[in-house]
């Protein structure tokens, strides 16, 4: 088989995005598309309907399937772009067997609800599948400005540098820059916090607070990460670096963040169902709240953001009260 085979799994943006960006390097990439009607309109109109639909693609590259283990068995290098609360449904039918040898990229930022596990280590209990062979791409880039070919930086995390390398190689680019890490928990936790933490921002924007106080709430906010990404994974880092810092500043502030979006609303008045419905998108800091307080009863970490966005979307505590009360907590 050949060793550069990619395959995609997922529709969405996020999804949408990582094909454009593989189709520079590679002239054979299988994409797994649920929705038949997606799969059609790609094939004939060269676009997605759904998600950047500004985005086309050269069809000749592209081997699109709904049968996931038929794009998993064709596939070396599979990137998993789905949101995190289907990766367990997307995967019903699979086996470790299809996974044995496997490199997976992560392109998820968020937490599998019910196992309340990152996704490294969801496809390491699961489907066995060796930390090593296991690869996590992250840093500040919304898929927007991806599908627009603005300059967006990526971080490959893995515990083997030499595979990092290899799969940033397929990614980079003129419009992308690649680096590697081998902080796998650091860069898959950082994310899933930033999320959390730009649905914060956003119910303060709803509420009326300025940029002063959202200043302090994103200062307070990588404090709060890095108090829990070396809680749980204790390794010499630098916070401040693009994959971790990066990543939540342009969470916090874009107009492309859906957190953020989720968050305005229902600073807004909005309730959180109702949110859910008009976005019509997953905002995965909603799910990622509840694994990350859950997750936290174990460590015990002081993270009274998370805490307050927790206590907004799942206690049903008014967002004017709960944010006051976190305001006398920030400095």
């Amino acid at each position: 088989m050949d060793q550069d085979t990619i395959g995609v799994i997922g529709s969405g943006s996020w999804a949408t995005a990582i094909v454009k960006i593989l189709t520079n390097n590679s002239n054979n990439i299988n994409w797994w598309i649920r929705e038949p009607e997606i799969i059609e309109n790609i094939l004939n109109f060269k676009h997605n309907s759904l998600y950047l639909s500004s985005v086309e693609f050269d069809v000749g590259k592209l081997s699109i399937s709904n049968d996931i283990v038929e794009v998993i068995k064709k596939s070396d290098i599979i990137v998993f772009c789905v949101p995190a609360p289907f990766l367990s449904d997307a995967l019903v039918n699979c086996s470790s067997e299809f996974l044995k040898n496997k490199i997976i990229v992560s392109a998820i930022k968020g937490i599998v609800p019910n196992y309340n596990v990152t996704i490294a280590d969801y496809f390491n209990q699961q489907f066995k599948v060796p930390y090593e062979n296991i690869v996590i791409a992250s840093g500040p880039s919304h898929a927007e400005e991806v599908a627009a070919e603005k300059l967006t930086y990526l971080t490959f995390a893995s515990q083997n540098n030499e595979i990092a390398t290899n799969v940033a190689l397929k990614f980079a680019c003129r419009y992308i820059k690649t680096s590697t890490s081998d902080d796998i928990f650091g860069t898959e936790y950082a994310p899933v916090l930033k999320n959390i933490i730009a649905i914060a921002c956003g119910i303060c924007h709803g509420l009326g607070y300025g940029d002063n106080f959202q200043a302090v709430l994103v200062s307070n906010a990588i404090q709060e990460i890095k108090r829990f990404v070396d809680a749980v994974h204790p390794i010499d880092r630098d916070i401040n670096s693009s994959v971790y810092l990066g990543d939540l500043l342009v969470t916090a502030y874009s107009h492309f963040s859906r957190n953020r979006l989720f968050g305005t609303m229902i600073g807004n008045g909005y309730s959180v169902k109702a949110a859910q419905l008009e976005m019509k998108m997953i905002a995965e800091g909603y799910y990622a709240v509840k694994c990350i307080k859950e997750i936290n009863k174990s460590y015990k970490v002081y993270m009274p953001i998370t805490d307050a966005v927790y206590n907004i979307v799942y206690e049903n505590i008014t967002p004017v009260i709960e944010m006051r009360i976190l305001a006398d907590q920030l400095t």
